[in-house]
């Protein structure tokens, strides 16, 4: 007799402890989607960009870029505990995504014809063009005013090329090795203006130490449309991200993550692109 009480009494607990497992098991699907059972996503991003894509000194991640990571992985049924940010790095995005690394790739990639013959895109999530960074208190006000004035960008790149090319013949190039240093080269007088996408400008000079220092002076002298890399072929995926996109832009989140990155920059967004449609 005692015995079956014991093996009643353990059934019961069995069974009670069977019944929460289940209780909880519905209530994290219903409530967020989630592929369960502890499954993460990999996710590529920039490491290094400030407003954009930034490991932060103790771990986590900040930006524009991980905002909608975030939120598109979360639409695809990941919470933010699941979600493992890699550094890619743009010389190894496309192979990144080839080689299965990452489920897709948020990091200020723009879609371009040469880029598309080896990855799909989903997007374009947010128009950014080329423009200059100045001190707040500058004079420059155009592209011009930087005949005889120092420039700086990035070594390799084409943009202090296109500014005189386009904007300023005479302006004098100073190269970096990279936009931390040009930021740092402003900030201290040793030239006058740094050029790249707005987006990133504007990342850099949101930060706390940088606040009210800088100002954008609002050129437009590319469209860089960025997207969401995603391995070519992989077109649930892509449809998956599009529709993320478009409830991101649709319920504010978009623009709220668009203030919170650049808006102490002054920076001045495009509206939110339209899926598919690449500004040329």
């Amino acid at each position: 007799m005692k015995l079956r009480k014991v093996t009643a009494a353990s059934a019961a607990v069995l069974a009670l402890a069977l019944s929460a497992t289940a209780c909880g098991s519905d209530d994290k699907d219903s409530g967020s989607g989630s592929n369960g059972g502890g499954d993460k996503i990999k996710v590529g991003i920039k490491y290094d960009q400030p407003g954009l894509g930034l490991k932060e000194p103790d771990g986590s991640f900040s930006g524009f870029d991980v905002d909608v990571a975030t939120y598109v992985a979360k639409e695809l049924g990941y919470e933010a505990n699941q979600i493992e940010f890699v550094e890619t790095k743009s010389a190894d995005r496309e192979n990144a995504l080839a080689r299965g690394d990452v489920k897709f790739i948020v990091a200020t990639y723009s879609i371009n014809d040469e880029r598309k013959q080896k990855v799909d895109f989903a997007g374009p999530y947010l128009l950014a063009h080329q423009d200059l960074l100045v001190k707040a208190d500058s004079k420059i006000a155009a592209g011009g005013d930087l005949n005889g004035k120092n420039l700086c960008s990035v070594q390799g790149s084409t943009s202090a090329q296109n500014v005189r090319d386009k904007i300023a013949p005479k302006a004098n190039l100073r190269e970096q090795g990279g936009y931390s240093e040009c930021i740092a080269a402003l900030q201290s007088g040793a030239v006058d203006a740094v050029t790249t996408d707005d987006s990133i400008l504007a990342g850099f000079a949101a930060q706390d130490k940088y606040k009210g220092q800088f100002k954008l002076v609002g050129e437009h002298l590319s469209n860089e449309n960025y997207g969401i890399g995603v391995k070519k072929g992989d077109k649930a995926t892509v449809d998956k991200i599009n529709a993320a996109l478009e409830k991101m832009v649709e319920d504010k989140s978009w623009q709220k993550a668009v203030d919170e990155n650049f808006g102490p920059a002054n920076y001045k967004n495009e509206q939110a692109p339209k899926i598919g449609v690449v500004v040329k």
